[in-house]
């Protein structure tokens, strides 16, 4: 089982708190597909002997591409990638590009889940993050997109926003929950350098909100979504029961995946392989055929702190059977150690099978995870 993830780098508008590749140039737009379809051909081998169970189109902005764009890449990776027949098909959209003609197109073509980026149910919070849509047009996509035939619904949201009062974030989720959507990922905000509210912080135009009153609003989220049936299975993500996202689920999991387009990462179990960040350079590499990607093979103590920062992120938890059976003595005694540190503390659950984070060690999960990691070889 694998999973293909293409990187769409073009976005309408910056959004002054994202720092993911992307740019508002379309110019380049029909070369760089092109370029994405050249490159899902020639890797097609990578791949060749697995089946794809998951197909995920991010960004970027996803939505901004044309049908007939979107339709030629999915049609280049069913000639060329062995597709399961109920692979998970996921497209990133944002609402302002959503009609439902569009969305009866997008489902029609072969998507069969819709990650939508909403961030906030409050226009000036939305203003704030510089966003093209209104909560009107959030609100009305998500009833279109079910009308036309979409059965898994994903929103994204933002809290520890500047300014954002426990009450109005509590707003948010119940307006998410009321819209009866399948997945909802959440997010806290991060000051990411080169980002407008990066700027802005340092200027000190923005201020961050207190660490303390954001932690009470993942609490309250948590607390919400749990009441409404929703499963929170990784620190960010929660679903209906069953209804996980499968892609970024095998990234968890550590599951291969082929990632396509400028910035996109691939990972076959043994190294990392990411393109350039950059339209220019990952144009020249493909038609001219030079390098346009480096990779990373993976040491024992890199696929060891994967696996840490990776499962102890979800339900499914870290096995120390497997710790004890896929590396070397020092890391299971290692693991053993900090193991028993948190149990004693309450912050994990622990059994030989499945280490999982507590629901007071998810409030402070990074500190864990590093704890977890291997700084010096073992």
């Amino acid at each position: 089982m694998a999973g293909i993830y293409i990187h769409i780098p073009f976005c309408r508008k910056r959004c002054h708190y994202c720092d993911f590749f992307k740019s508002t140039d379309f110019s380049q737009k029909s070369r760089v597909l092109a370029g994405i379809r050249k490159e899902l051909e020639s890797r097609a081998a990578e791949l060749n002997s697995e089946e794809i169970t998951t197909i995920y189109l991010g960004g970027g902005t996803p939505s901004a591409l044309l049908i007939d764009e979107l339709k030629d890449l999915l049609t280049t990776i069913q000639q060329n990638y062995r597709v399961s027949a109920t692979a998970e098909i996921t497209m990133e959209a944002n609402p302002d590009d959503l009609s439902q003609a569009i969305l009866s197109a997008i489902r029609e073509i072969g998507f069969n889940r819709l990650s939508m980026g909403v961030q906030s149910f409050a226009e000036s919070d939305l203003k704030l993050m510089n966003r093209r849509h209104g909560v009107m047009q959030a609100l009305q996509s998500v009833k279109w997109a079910k009308r036309a035939g979409f059965s898994n619904i994903s929103i994204d949201l933002i809290y520890g926003l500047p300014n954002q009062t426990l009450e109005e974030w509590e707003r948010n989720v119940r307006i998410a929950v009321e819209l009866d959507v399948q997945h909802i990922s959440a997010y806290n905000l991060t000051y990411h350098e080169g980002t407008v509210f990066y700027d802005r912080l340092k200027k000190g135009i923005l201020k961050e909100l207190p660490d303390e009153l954001s932690l009470q609003q993942f609490e309250l989220l948590i607390r919400l979504l749990k009441e409404a049936g929703f499963e929170h299975y990784e620190i960010s993500n929660f679903c209906r029961p069953g209804l996980y996202s499968q892609h970024n689920s095998s990234y968890w999991k550590s599951k291969k995946y082929l990632g396509a387009g400028p910035s996109a990462h691939s990972f076959d179990l043994h190294s990392r392989r990411w393109n350039v960040s950059s339209i220019g350079k990952y144009l020249q590499g493909l038609e001219k055929d030079e390098p346009y990607y480096e990779v990373e093979v993976l040491t024992e103590q890199d696929r060891y702190n994967d696996y840490i920062i990776t499962g102890l992120r979800t339900i499914w938890g870290i096995s120390e059977e497997l710790i004890k059976t896929e590396f070397s003595a020092n890391y299971l005694l290692h693991f053993q150690d900090k193991m028993k540190k948190y149990v004693q503390s309450g912050h994990v659950l622990g059994t030989p099978e499945k280490l999982t984070l507590s629901s007071e060690g998810l409030f402070i999960s990074d500190q864990i995870m590093a704890d977890f990691m291997v700084v010096e070889s073992c």
